[in-house]
């Protein structure tokens, strides 16, 4: 832990990733930021109670925290100013990270795993919270990759996590049933506490308008009939989509692009990131969008606005 106070055109298995979730057989392009003043990082709407909103989440997979810092990120994430950063997939260490990563005004928390290079997640909250556990910490999960931070603040818990891939040939799916399984235990157990909110690379698209290609993707990691199973799953354990629970009819809305074939230029993509919520606390969000024309990854930032 750290705790750092300062003030294919198909995209069908082209989308060939490792267990950590890197793309294993392209060379990544590099990225230059959009122009940042076009963008409305407010947000007008206002919660079911009328409110408006008084706290800013964000949450992106990086694919790497280093080679992430080098796109003009920090720039973004002075711009969008969240009260917390969730990130996943940061692949370094605590000792690993580089000073333009400690951002100014947050409190640090990594959970890197035992495993140099591999996974990793990361939340920076200017809020000291109540309290936080890595996921080697909690019993049902026995996190020893670096996937899982709890946060818990006054009115709710924050679960930030990167779930494992299928991989190639879903070689991996059988380890990912098992965690989805103690994944939804530890979280229906958490929610007995006070209200959730999971956020993180899910490596799921849920349904078939999550996704630009489904038909040619059911047998593809992140897209069998078990892993979108397993989401619902999880639904009816009490649990609310943001995103998709306010804008139920909304298409070409993604999260993660395959670098092959110009797939984010043309929006072949899926939708992998998420903000779940306790049912109960849905009436505390404001907004639950996508920031598709940040980059920085082959994913891009997600955005939740709440009254807490």
């Amino acid at each position: 832990m750290a705790d750092y106070v300062t003030t294919t055109t198909d995209n069908s298995k082209k989308r060939v990733r490792n267990n950590d979730g890197d793309d294993s057989e392209s060379k990544k392009p590099k990225s230059t930021q959009v122009d940042l003043n076009k963008i409305n990082f407010d947000c007008e709407k206002k919660s079911a109670k009328g409110l408006t909103w008084n706290m800013k989440i964000i949450s992106w997979n990086v694919a790497g925290l280093r080679a992430w810092l080098k796109k003009d990120v920090v720039e973004y994430l002075k711009k969008e100013d969240p009260d917390i950063i969730c990130l996943q997939e940061i692949k370094c260490t605590e000792k690993q990270m580089p000073d333009e990563a400690k951002l100014p005004g947050y409190k640090i928390y990594i959970n890197s795993g035992d495993k140099a290079g591999y996974s990793g997640v990361a939340l920076y909250s200017k809020t000291k919270p109540i309290s936080v556990r890595m996921g080697k910490e909690i019993k049902e999960l026995d996190d020893n990759e670096g996937r899982v931070i709890e946060a818990e603040y006054e009115q709710f818990f924050l679960v930030s996590t990167y779930i494992p891939n299928a991989g190639a040939g879903l070689k991996t799916l059988p380890k990912r049933m098992k965690w989805d399984e103690a994944f939804r235990k530890y979280l229906k157990e958490l929610d007995t506490k006070k209200p959730v909110v999971l956020t993180g690379d899910l490596n799921v698209a849920h349904e078939e308008i999550d996704i630009a290609n489904p038909k040619t993707n059911t047998k593809s990691a992140g897209f069998t009939k078990e892993e979108r199973d397993n989401m619902s799953l999880l639904l009816e354990q009490g649990f609310i989509d943001t995103f998709r629970t306010l804008n139920p009819e909304k298409t070409g809305a993604y999260t993660f692009w395959t670098y092959f074939h110009n797939s984010r230029a043309k929006n072949v993509g899926w939708r992998l990131d998420y903000f779940i919520s306790s049912k109960r606390f849905m009436d505390n969000v404001c907004d639950s969008t996508i920031r598709n024309e940040v980059l920085g990854s082959d994913h891009c930032p997600i955005v939740f606005y709440i009254n807490v």
